[in-house]
């Protein structure tokens, strides 16, 4: 298995580096030549959303990345990559790629002294650890997407088919379990 991560911006090597822990090989995506290469699926992490969403149209990456994930490739996003997926962000009037059926409040938690830890049930797994810094939360899904984890009545993962969205950064803890749990949807579809 070979997955992608978008490294625009943000904490992509991180997430690279709980990948490796799991013995999945990864690539990077800069630029356009990056998406002939070999991968299975892509993660596209946190950071800041607007600079990402600039970032993919002008290296010419948003149109393919936004078809490759319609066509069923398995997607990965946290913080700013939930932002980047979803159909709407209820405070923002940006639009980025629109794939998954939800609805998305940024910087929900507020700025960055909003940012805390917290663990919580997550479906399928258990118990996992999350950090929000400067995060989102879901505020509606639709009956394609289905809440995985809530924190203070609030959604902050979510899956529909082959998407995957963490308003935490799970790449920023010890536990492997949110991207192993990813790496499962992507050897299963």
């Amino acid at each position: 298995m070979n997955i992608a991560v978008l490294a625009l911006q943000g904490a992509f090597i991180e997430h690279e580096n709980i990948l490796k822990k799991l013995g999945v090989s990864t690539v990077e995506i800069r630029q356009l030549p990056d998406l002939e290469k070999d991968f299975d699926g892509l993660i596209i992490p946190g950071g800041e959303s607007t600079v990402q969403g600039k970032l993919l149209k002008e290296l010419k990456l948003f149109a393919p990345i936004k078809k490759m994930i319609e066509n069923g490739l398995p997607v990965f996003g946290t913080c700013a990559g939930l932002l980047l997926l979803a159909d709407k962000i209820n405070n923002d009037n940006r639009n980025y790629l629109q794939t998954m059926d939800i609805v998305a409040e940024r910087n929900a938690y507020g700025r960055q002294l909003g940012s805390f830890y917290t663990e919580a049930e997550f479906e399928g797994i258990g118990t996992v650890p999350m950090t929000f810094i400067r995060a989102p939360y879901i505020k509606a899904v639709s009956e394609k997407a289905r809440p995985l984890a809530t924190v203070d009545g609030h959604i902050v993962a979510a899956r529909q088919g082959n998407q995957l969205v963490t308003a935490f950064h799970p790449e920023l803890n010890e536990s492997l379990l949110i991207h192993k749990y990813f790496c499962d949807m992507v050897a299963n579809q």
